[in-house]
């Protein structure tokens, strides 16, 4: 029963390193900035001697972030609603909210197939806290999910509702769930305005 019990113990610390190991990495990513892009002869600056380059996870819209396995992720723009994006059976937003959508490009420069379905995303007010409301609006709507094939890129879109009162700023969030998920990393989120 001893040697049962220590071979169950020892089984379960070796499962549970790859986990532990991942979760010592705090960083998934790095920032690209829109129209920053360096010559070829350029040096990449160095950080100092005694500090590790941060992660960079507070981006604005047109920034892109790619994760460690090479998938990018860019936040293109942010647009209020407008009429003609609503089909008769949709659900329009409030006289008192804001109708928006949140359009973004997903490249797969990694070496496999990612599944969509695994990752999720959400927007909020950036004014004044502000809550939002899904929304869908069929006329160019283009709703994320299935498979996303190497070295292909997928442009999705999700249309939220803010009330007025809290302004025209939002912060949107993309949190990867599939196994190149980590727990510790702060997900990548975009700030920008409602045009």
């Amino acid at each position: 029963m001893i040697r049962l019990r220590t071979a169950l113990a020892a089984a379960a610390a070796v499962a549970l390193l790859p986990l532990t190991a991942a979760c010592g990495d705090t960083e998934q990513g790095t920032a690209e900035r829109a129209g920053t892009e360096k010559q070829a002869d350029d040096a990449p600056e160095e950080p100092a001697a005694d500090e590790e380059p941060a992660e960079d996870t507070e981006l604005a819209v047109g920034d892109g972030f790619r994760y460690k396995d090479g998938v990018k992720v860019t936040v293109t723009k942010v647009r209020k609603l407008r009429a003609a994006d609503f089909g008769e059976y949709d659900v329009k937003p409030e006289a008192d909210q804001t109708g928006f959508r949140v359009s973004r490009d997903i490249t797969n420069g990694s070496k496999k197939s990612i599944d969509l379905d695994a990752w999720g995303f959400d927007a909020q007010g950036a004014t004044t806290g502000g809550t939002t409301e899904s929304l869908f609006a069929e006329n160019g709507s283009r709703l994320m999910g299935g498979r996303l094939a190497p070295a292909r890129t997928g442009t999705f879109t999700s249309e939220y509702a803010l009330p007025k009162a809290d302004g025209l700023d939002i912060v949107f969030t993309m949190t990867r769930m599939d196994e190149n998920m980590n727990i510790l990393a702060e997900d990548p989120h975009w700030t920008g305005s409602i045009k």
